[in-house]
């Protein structure tokens, strides 16, 4: 019965419309009448609770490094460096739009953002040179979600904070995970590309490659500071979420000078909205995980699943089928919320490493993004392509398939992420 309760409050408020934050608030109530323990002092103190977490700063300080990154010319400098490299070969847009991806994701973390900010740069140049619109949508929109598995990943953070796994060590993780994202892309590309006609443009002088290296060097040595960071043990995630906006205000006002001062009130006010909107989902998603532990919700799904503990691969694969339809429905940052706390509990009974579960975990809900009926970055390069929904998603399908597979072989061999993790730690 409480399982029913806890999905026909939740769902039912999403499926009605009510905004997510809410849905997770009026389940919580919905537990708390059904266990027969209201007290609202209960739920603002874990509502406060949720949000007063010191590893939940790093979140704010990474959304404004990367509004200021698009604000200061750094994102159009990291599109102009493999733009100038391998803009010339045939197919050399599309793969510009996957090394640009993974440079951006190691400077945003935000699929969304990196998406538009990729598709409105190389979608007009992709089509002037005869590239079919729905298929650049669909590679560039399946590149954006490279952003929540390279560090800094926001998703990263709020799984850190909802598990209890170290956050470092999440973000070391994702390197290898997302870089394999990228050369799965790249060569799905190349097959398509094979047959297809387009215009190539000159190769670049070396003065012009050199001037765009000069030029981007400043932007690419912000995840060399992150992740060196990291793996030195100088900062921990909250303050490299500082220094990387403190970075970024740096060279986008002093070095590339295309941020006033006067600019900084909208890029504030734009990372305080994003910031907003993400602490009212973690904060209410407090109310309804402390009811989850205290209905014991998370020893029935153990119960539950308990035949396959046995056999962690099976365990898995049963789990990422169902986290990918949920992620079908619900976007990236609820999913985390509501499943990491009901699910940890039988990782752990089972044996596996959290760590690992937890790329596999964003790996799969970042799938979702790009997943209809939903899809939150199917929506965004829709709107930034002036594509019809439909012929983005016949676009982006092959991209999607390629990553279901890759997804399908890092839950049956682990070692493609552990074994990368244990070498960069």
């Amino acid at each position: 019965m409480t399982v029913f309760i806890f999905l026909a409050s939740l769902l039912g408020c999403i499926i009605i419309g009510v905004p997510v934050a809410f849905s997770l608030l009026l389940c919580g109530l919905a537990l708390m009448v059904h266990l027969d323990m209201f007290d609202i002092q209960i739920m603002a103190q874990n509502l406060i609770h949720g949000a007063d977490s010191f590893p939940l700063l790093a979140i704010p300080f990474f959304v404004l490094a990367g509004e200021v990154m698009n604000a200061g010319g750094i994102s159009k400098r990291i599109v102009d460096l493999p733009l100038k490299l391998v803009g010339h070969k045939r197919g050399g847009l599309g793969y510009v739009a996957i090394i640009a991806s993974v440079l951006m994701a190691s400077l945003s973390g935000s699929a969304a953002a990196d998406t538009a900010a990729l598709g409105m740069v190389l979608l007009p140049m992709m089509a002037k040179v005869g590239y079919a619109p729905g298929r650049s949508a669909g590679l560039i929109a399946t590149g954006g979600i490279i952003a929540p598995i390279i560090p800094p990943s926001i998703p990263f953070i709020i799984f850190g904070v909802a598990s209890g796994v170290s956050i470092s060590k999440l973000f070391l993780a994702g390197i290898a995970p997302g870089i394999l994202m990228g050369a799965v892309l790249s060569f799905v590309w190349w097959w398509q590309s094979r047959a297809v006609g387009t215009a190539v443009s000159e190769k670049s002088a070396s003065s012009e490659v050199w001037r765009s290296v000069k030029e981007g060097l400043w932007a690419l040595m912000l995840p060399v500071l992150i992740v060196g960071g990291f793996r030195s043990g100088m900062f921990t995630p909250t303050e490299a979420g500082a220094i990387a906006a403190i970075y970024a205000l740096f060279i986008a006002l002093f070095i590339y000078r295309e941020m006033k001062f006067s600019d900084l009130f909208e890029v504030l006010f734009s990372a305080a909205e994003t910031t907003a909107v993400v602490m009212l989902l973690v904060a209410a998603s407090a109310i309804s995980a402390f009811l989850i532990t205290l209905a014991e919700l998370p020893d029935m799904v153990v119960a539950m699943m308990q035949p396959l503990v046995g056999s962690p691969v099976l365990l898995m694969l049963a789990i990422m089928v169902f986290i990918m339809v949920v992620g079908m429905v619900m976007d990236l940052t609820p999913t985390v919320l509501i499943l990491v706390p009901v699910l940890m509990p039988l990782i752990v009974d089972a044996g596996i490493d959290p760590v690992y579960f937890g790329v596999l975990f964003i790996l799969n809900c970042s799938i979702g993004l790009i997943t209809p009926p939903v899809g939150n970055v199917l929506n965004v390069i829709a709107g930034v392509s002036r594509l019809p929904f439909e012929e983005c998603v016949k676009g982006v399908l092959p991209y999607l398939l390629s990553m279901l597979g890759l997804l399908v072989l890092m839950t049956i061999f682990p070692q493609l992420i552990l074994a990368p993790l244990r070498w960069i730690s």
